[in-house]
């Protein structure tokens, strides 16, 4: 098929690129030109294992990036929406790129004409956007297109697999044309294909990461409490974990969720509520507890250490997860500022993050270029993120280590503490 892809972030290329691979002639739209230079020079602009390859493998003869929309979806069958959807002071869902997305979709098809063409929303947004989506396209003059909502659900760190080999697709769709065509789409694959209406799907992603995110807190109230108790919740959590009814996944307690989906989905999720005259309390409680997860790290610092003035902390792992570039909402950037504020000096290392992170802590924190350069000297090591070359136990000799991951196995006590087990 032949397809476009507004929007060349996180969801946008690692779709593109994956459509491409899978055998379409894929167009990826952005108006940032550094962006699709970078793209079409071979290079990703999101550090995704295995997308470069699969980037460099298609480019040019089914994949290529352009700022040209009009001909890119003038030229396709299939056109997603991949935008931003950035979160409000409120928690409300800036649909500004959407909406943008929108218009200029509309006036490319009431140009070329619209017969057949569906335009499917990936972009997490509210339920009634895609229809909202379908009007302003309307609104331009085009007729006889088809809108679908077409959730994604990709880990970062394992987008290309999970897009490569999901686990279900969901298909929002109000004419039966429109959701045979996406299933046509993913014939590649034969997880199953949840058909549902165009709400319904919206709502289907805010669930999935709100009930993820709820587990994670869940996971984390109850290392609270056992870190009182001095039992080690990932023991209490492998026992829950091994009903059917649970599963063990995202039950792993630490400092918190960060990235791009989780926090802002919950919050705008809580805004969708309260829009409705409903008072989300669990939604409320998730946030609650995650927002102050992060700095009982410190806490546990400070507890042990006594005063932080003047001390040597390294920092290992800044971005939110392993296996990813991305700082948004990652608790580095609440544990760091907290560390200065108690008058510590810090020295960071990331293996992907860094550059990111310079941008949003500047000189809150020194960079080592690498691990052991970081932890060379330091009186005290956070681990903040689960790399694997964290793992390995001769960085922390002679080292207080806080860890906010479980990355070690280790017990609580002496020179290590874990947040919360």
């Amino acid at each position: 098929m032949k397809i476009s892809v507004v929007g060349t972030g996180y969801v946008g290329l690692v779709t593109g690129t994956c459509l491409a691979e899978l055998g379409n002639e894929v167009y990826c739209i952005d108006i940032d030109s550094r962006k699709v230079e970078l793209i079409n020079s071979g290079k990703s602009p999101i550090y995704e294992p295995g997308l470069e390859e699969l980037l460099e493998k298609n480019l040019g003869s089914r994949l290529n990036a352009t700022l040209d929309a009009h001909s890119a979806i003038a030229n396709s069958e299939i056109t997603f929406i991949c935008v931003g959807t950035p979160p409000g002071d409120d928690g409300s869902t800036d649909l500004k790129y959407v909406e943008s997305a929108a218009e200029k979709i509309g006036e490319v098809l009431a140009k070329k004409g619209a017969e057949g063409h569906i335009v499917a929303v990936k972009s997490t947004v509210p339920p009634g956007t895609s229809e909202k989506v379908a009007e302003i396209i309307s609104s331009k003059g085009a007729k006889g297109f088809g809108i679908a909502m077409n959730p994604e659900f990709l880990r970062e760190g394992k987008a290309v697999e999970d897009f490569m080999k999901p686990d279900r697709i969901v298909v929002g769709a109000a004419e039966e044309w429109v959701s045979g065509k996406m299933k046509e789409l993913y014939s590649f694959t034969d997880a199953p294909i949840l058909e549902v209406d165009l709400k319904t799907a919206e709502m289907i992603k805010y669930a999935s990461n709100a009930l993820l995110a709820t587990k994670i807190s869940f996971a984390n109230e109850i290392g609270n409490i056992c870190k009182k108790l001095g039992i080690d919740v990932y023991d209490v959590m492998k026992g829950v974990g091994m009903d059917a009814r649970t599963s063990p996944h995202f039950l792993d307690a630490g400092i918190g969720f960060g990235g791009s989906c989780f926090p802002k989905d919950v919050k705008s999720l809580i805004h969708i509520a309260r829009t409705q005259g409903e008072e989300p309390k669990v939604l409320k409680a998730v946030m609650h507890l995650n927002e102050g997860q992060p700095l009982r790290l410190v806490g546990l610092a400070k507890k042990k250490l006594g005063s932080l003035q003047g001390k040597k902390i390294a920092v290992l792992g800044l971005a939110f997860k392993p296996e990813t570039d991305d700082m948004r909402e990652a608790p580095s950037l609440k544990i760091i500022p907290a560390l200065r504020d108690e008058g510590a000096e810090v020295i960071a290392y990331d293996p992907e993050a860094m550059e990111n992170a310079k941008k949003l802590l500047g000189e809150k924190a020194k960079y080592a270029p690498d691990v052991k350069s970081a932890v060379e000297g330091a009186e005290a090591v956070f681990i903040l993120t689960e790399w694997q070359q964290f793992r390995d136990e001769s960085l922390y000799e002679g080292k207080q280590v806080f860890d906010g991951r479980k990355i070690l196995n280790r017990k609580s006590g002496g020179s290590y503490e874990g947040v919360c087990w």
